[in-house]
């Protein structure tokens, strides 16, 4: 069976060429392993990765090897987003706030040390966050670019309490230092102002919304008092720019509770592969329920889904 790498898998493997520390190698590798699609046809393939990530981390002292273990984390949910912002920021604990999950959440800066992920509930799905170490020069994780380019989107958090154009300013010049480039079709982001509550952060918000809204998103919040998350919780899905779609079989009510997540503009073919991947190739026509003009219409392969439609596939 033929193993159908992706493009993103190609360049990954390049990129482990051309590493030169055992670190830089593993991170290359963990790529690969987690770019690679999952059957028949690369199970020897990721076999003989999981091989070499295992003799390389024989190389490497405990202390590298133990934080290894953060830097790959299996995406859970509908999507994978790093949360990423200078000390004290607070994006621990808007993690915290909007995830089940329980970071060290302190007044000190630099209390999160790894990386950290949390499940964020929005309407019938689940988004996976996860939190990592404030990005300041000379003090960025190895495995960090690595995880951020994985990933499905990007939380930029900045102090609204505090002169927040730096800040951001700041990031950015990190991120492009990794050569990850912020902005439309390129690393999906969102600026998020937290401390909304504090002295002068509306008038920082607006500072940075009338800097920056026309280039990315952005929105205020304060973790502390719960003050806009729900608000926030709808634009992350926003920014993910994807679609709920679901399938019901004939006679038989939908699943309302499991939806396929498609890119927006992915067609019914994109739908029938995502169910089975040789469902696409035997896809004759469906029948759709949501943005159709009427209810069961019949439509054809290359239909343009909308959030929320329901899909009954005839093979």
């Amino acid at each position: 069976m033929p193993a159908n790498l992706p493009p993103q898998y190609f360049e990954a493997e390049r990129n482990f060429r051309a590493a030169k520390t055992a670190p830089e190698k593993i991170a290359a590798l963990e790529e690969m392993l987690a770019i690679m699609p999952k059957h028949k046809g690369t199970d020897h393939l990721r076999a003989e990765l999981r091989r070499r990530i295992a003799k390389l981390s024989q190389s490497l002292d405990k202390k590298l090897a133990t934080q290894r273990a953060s830097m790959l984390i299996e995406k859970e949910g509908a999507a994978q987003i790093v949360v990423v912002g200078p000390p004290n920021a607070g994006k621990s604990q808007l993690v915290s706030a909007i995830t089940s999950a329980s970071p060290t959440v302190a007044e000190y800066p630099f209390t999160t040390q790894q990386a950290s992920p949390g499940m964020m509930e929005f309407e019938n799905i689940q988004i996976q966050l996860i939190d990592t170490p404030p990005l300041v020069p000379q003090s960025i994780e190895w495995w960090l670019p690595h995880m951020i380019k994985r990933a499905d989107a990007l939380l930029i958090v900045v102090d609204l309490s505090d002169a927040p154009l730096p800040q951001l300013e700041s990031i950015l010049t990190e991120l492009e230092n990794m050569k990850i480039e912020i902005r439309e079709n390129k690393v999906k982001a969102l600026i998020i102002g937290n401390k909304l509550d504090l002295q002068s952060a509306s008038e920082n918000y607006a500072v940075l919304k009338n800097q920056y809204s026309g280039r990315l998103p952005v929105i205020a919040v304060s973790a502390k008092e719960g003050i806009g998350l729900e608000e926030l919780k709808r634009k992350i899905y926003e920014v993910l720019n994807i679609i709920r779609v679901y399938t019901k079989t004939p006679g038989q009510k939908p699943d309302l509770t499991d939806p396929i997540i498609l890119e927006r503009g992915s067609t019914l073919a994109g739908a029938a592969a995502a169910v089975h991947k040789d469902f696409a190739a035997r896809l004759k026509y469906a029948r759709l329920w949501g943005s159709g003009k009427h209810d069961g219409l019949m439509v054809k392969r290359n239909h343009i889904l909308q959030d929320g439609d329901i899909i009954e596939l005839h093979l």
